[in-house]
């Protein structure tokens, strides 16, 4: 068919295609193995993609974190790196920018978001308190729980419903936030914590009447709010999408209010700010701030630059400008609702609606046959590695982990494995081989064992465990 006949075709039929908002300039060659080569990588690696070596992936979807491709701007930018061990001008271009994009007074950069987590727990989290979330994420809960703190998630119920169709799972309910309060007073509950685009929960959106009346019921009882900026680009892009009265205003816009309504907010910069590795801290009170810069020199390095090299300092600064452009995150979100979209053709089990970052797999709706103890979303991680080389990453029982007091393991009602879409990186082809493959392993479902945990540390158990088929 002639481009002409094409055109004729498009125009007639109405439908406008669209196209990534950049175009590629350079390009890292992938490894293609055979099925063999695959099984002997995963036995190896313990049935656990987290061990596998990168050389013998195909499709690497294991993280958005830390794995975007920078733009050329970004690059530049890393040429002007002020390595100055004190005082680099590339800390102010980066305290900038956070203060026009995201409205906080102070910032505190650290290596990367759970340095972030640490040092604000520490700072701020008394043991025996209380920390109200919507779901936890691995990192945070944990170094909540190190500094004595209990997480008590108050997400809204639909959150644990992969197919509930409510457009802002990610939200808080404020009834069990008030249950809280009312059983063991408000002195008792160190801050509340919010996520953006949650990330246990399918990278659900929290809609913004939701934070502000969180916000009007936390300053009611002397509460802080506190965010995990991580994904708010994401979640910034659901409000326009999907909320009253936001269609016509811009990420930026919708970014700057949603963060009005909290008080700080921690960052792991390797996803939405599109580098490769970096965090930061932004608070609004100043003696946290002097608290927080004088923790970050034990911990971090400089209060200039918590860990990071000038030149990282710099392509930081760039991204949060790109990050916050309309057309990058539509484009961002978009490629990963063409992969949810073909997925949902083919009648397989995902989390609804889509997410911001990732499509994921129900595990449990694959594998029914599989008790949770069986471990059935790490089982569904190797599969998908053996059959194509695609590397995904488990969200259900082996990344909930134990019960600190009980040592018993957590059963989170989500049993999840996630195909995280790198920022900038794919192509659309891409995202159609990842599709047939999932066909093809849910096509073989009936005829899969689960796996058994052969090692287990301590903390963190799904990034080093290993395992065995049953």
């Amino acid at each position: 068919m002639n481009s002409q006949s094409s055109q004729t075709m498009g125009q007639q039929s109405g439908r406008r295609s669209w196209a990534e908002p950049w175009k590629i300039k350079v390009v890292e060659p992938l490894t293609m193995t055979t099925r063999e080569e695959r099984k002997k990588a995963l036995v190896e690696a313990g049935y656990n993609t987290f061990l596998l070596r990168s050389e013998d992936v195909y499709i690497d979807l294991l993280t958005d974190s830390g794995t975007s491709a920078m733009s050329d701007r970004q690059w530049a930018g890393m040429m002007l790196g002020d390595e100055a061990y004190a005082g680099s001008r590339n800390f102010y271009h980066l305290e900038a920018a956070i203060q026009k994009y995201y409205g906080y007074k102070y910032i505190v950069p650290t290596h990367q978001g759970r340095g972030a987590e640490h040092l604000i727990s520490r700072t701020v989290i008394k043991p025996g308190q209380l920390i109200p979330g919507n779901m936890y994420f691995t990192t945070t809960r944990l170094h909540q729980e190190l500094s004595g703190g209990i997480f008590h998630d108050v997400i809204i119920d639909e959150a644990h419903d992969p197919n509930s169709l409510h457009p802002f799972k990610g939200n808080i309910d404020l009834d069990k936030v008030q249950a809280l309060i009312d059983q063991h007073g408000a002195k008792q509950i160190a801050y509340i914590s919010v996520a953006g685009t949650v990330n246990m929960a399918g990278g659900q959106p929290v809609s913004m009447a939701n934070v502000r009346a969180l916000r009007a019921l936390c300053q009611k009882h002397g509460i802080k709010v506190y965010l995990d900026a991580t994904r708010m680009m994401e979640n910034a892009y659901f409000i326009q999408q999907r909320e009253e009265g936001y269609a016509d205003r811009s990420i930026a816009q919708i970014l700057r209010e949603f963060c009005s309504y909290t008080d700080a907010a921690w960052m792991s910069a390797k996803k939405d700010n599109l580098v490769n590795i970096g965090g930061w801290l932004a608070v609004n009170d100043w003696d946290l701030f002097e608290e927080l810069r004088n923790l970050v020199v034990v911990y971090e390095g400089l209060h200039t630059y918590g860990g990071l090299a000038g030149r990282d300092l710099e392509a930081l600064a760039i991204g949060i400008e790109e990050s916050a452009q309309d057309q990058h995150i539509r484009s961002r979100i978009g490629q990963v609702l063409y992969l949810g979209e073909l997925l949902s053709q083919w009648g397989i089990p995902i989390v609804q609606p889509i997410g911001g970052h990732a499509i994921f797999l129900d595990a449990r709706a694959f594998y029914p046959h599989l008790k949770q103890i069986e471990f059935p979303a790490q089982t569904l991680a190797a599969e998908l590695y053996l059959d194509s080389g695609i590397r995904s990453m488990e969200r259900g029982i082996a990344s909930a982990g134990r019960d600190a007091t009980t040592g018993d393991h957590y059963y989170p009602k989500l049993e999840l494995t996630r195909l995280t879409i790198p920022r900038r990186v794919y192509t659309q082809a891409h995202m159609d081989v990842v599709a047939e493959s999932v066909k093809a392993v849910y096509d073989a479902r009936q005829s899969v064992r689960g796996l058994k945990m052969v090692y287990e540390p301590k903390y963190l158990r799904f990034f080093q465990a290993r395992f065995e088929p049953l």
